[in-house]
């Protein structure tokens, strides 16, 4: 069974109350839930972690390198700040997808440059929660 992770930044734990017009009333529960369900049918063990804390992102990206077949992340607005969680990204040899729920090129101009996308195998935003099932799908063609 494939391994994997799936992290979200600072601020995805209000998803459902905060901004809905950018960010939907999906729950980061009902988003876990729906990729947990995913998972199941496609033989994949997903592992869902949020923080508030770059640190943790941080730790949980460097234990991937040896644990998942495969990272997820929406790091929130560390993606626009965060050179760490770049270097970190940069040194695990899994597949990883960047995600965003809203469109990040249709919003503040600040939020167009992205530090993740580079080390990224590919970047998915604007679908909404649908975008978390959008990313397995895609990690699913990287893990073949």
């Amino acid at each position: 069974m494939k391994k994997i992770i799936i992290l979200n930044g600072p601020n995805l734990n209000l998803l459902g109350e905060r901004e809905k017009s950018q960010y939907g009333s999906k729950t980061l529960k009902d988003i876990e839930k729906m990729c947990i369900d995913f998972g199941k049918k496609n033989k994949f063990e997903i592992l869902m972690f949020q923080s508030n804390i770059e640190g943790e992102l941080i730790e949980k990206i460097q234990e991937a390198r040896n644990r998942q077949n495969g990272l997820i992340i929406n790091a929130g607005g560390y993606t626009h700040t965060s050179v760490a969680i770049h270097d970190a990204l940069k040194i695990i040899k899994i597949p990883i997808i960047e995600l965003h729920i809203s469109n990040i090129y249709n919003r503040e101009e600040f939020r167009h440059k992205s530090l993740i996308s580079k080390v990224a195998n590919g970047i998915i935003c604007g679908f909404g929660a649908e975008g978390y099932i959008m990313a397995l799908n895609a990690m699913k063609t990287f893990l073949k």
